[in-house]
């Protein structure tokens, strides 16, 4: 016990005599633990958007006005029996006219255009919602081979864009992401390596004597290792008290820019702070404790 005292002590009058190198160190540490986070929050919106839009996706198909309510079941009751389709649901005349009335409401030319039409123009349909998005092209291809008297069109319109598009670009953020990630890592092995050098240096007297009465090799590594383990956490700990907030502020803005899609960026990572933060730590701790040991071991060789 009073080793592993005597350890922690000149551990931190080492952290405290090179105070400057210890904030650069966790500076460096910190910036790349920011990267980190920053493309992961990117790939939970991204992966959130997608399969919100695919949940989304459904084929239309839009029945004759006079289809008669028994048609109109019968044919919704073939769709949901094939193993393509996950769900069809039903919009009458009137329900798409509420619809209808509800989206444009604030327009009153339009509105105004509705009534002087006398009846409803608009016709049943049925949205059917595919089981797997990316069988949605052979779906397509069974629906229009479907034959039945009451279908007066089919709206088969390719969401497979809005899809691709999204996926196009957190590809290409996540290329520039991990290329900056990468970066980050190197400096943070090289900063932490210098740091450690020096304050390895300011004591190689003090090692060279510890040798000589002795002492083991734990008890010289261990108060560098100990420094490791320290800048490790400050890193983790300071990034967690700067990211919440940041999520806390960010959140309003992604509501707004992603409207109709639940993607709560906060409680992902609340949910998962153990995995994502103790993952971090134990990285980031490795890359110091290699940095470490390779910065004393040229003084502390017999």
């Amino acid at each position: 016990m009073l080793s592993f005292l005597r350890i922690i002590k000149f551990s931190l009058q080492d952290i405290a005599r090179n105070i400057w190198l210890s904030i650069v160190t966790v500076t460096i540490l910190l910036l790349a633990l920011f990267s980190i986070n920053t493309l992961l929050t990117v790939r939970v919106v991204s992966d959130n958007a997608v399969n919100a839009v695919k949940e989304k996706i459904d084929i239309s198909l839009y029945l004759k006005p006079e289809a008669s309510e028994s048609d109109i079941t019968a044919l919704r009751s073939r769709l949901s029996g094939m193993p393509e389709i996950k769900a069809v649901n039903y919009t009458s005349k009137q329900a798409a006219l509420d619809s209808f009335r509800n989206k444009y409401r604030d327009n009153p030319e339009i509105l105004q255009a509705l009534r002087e039409l006398g009846n409803n123009p608009l016709s049943p349909s049925l949205a059917i919602t595919p089981v797997d998005f990316d069988d949605t092209a052979n779906l397509v291809n069974t629906l229009r081979q479907l034959d039945s008297d009451i279908i007066e069109s089919r709206d088969f319109s390719d969401n497979t864009a809005v899809v691709a598009k999204i996926q196009s670009v957190t590809n290409r953020v996540n290329e520039i992401g991990l290329a900056i990630i990468a970066i980050f890592v190197l400096t943070s092995i090289l900063v932490v390596y210098n740091s450690i050098r020096v304050a390895v240096y300011t004591h190689r007297k003090e090692i060279e004597i510890m040798r000589l009465v002795g002492a083991s090799n734990f008890f010289i590594y261990m108060p560098y290792f100990f420094s490791a383990f320290f800048y490790a956490l400050m890193s983790v700990f300071i990034m967690i008290i700067i990211f919440y907030p940041f999520l806390t502020l960010f959140q309003p803005y992604l509501e707004v820019f992603l409207a109709g899609y639940n993607v709560n960026l906060l409680s992902y990572f609340v949910y998962n702070f153990w995995p994502i933060f103790g993952a971090q730590f134990g990285v980031i701790f490795i890359i110091t404790l290699i940095a470490s040991f390779f910065a004393v071991r040229k003084y502390a060789r017999v």
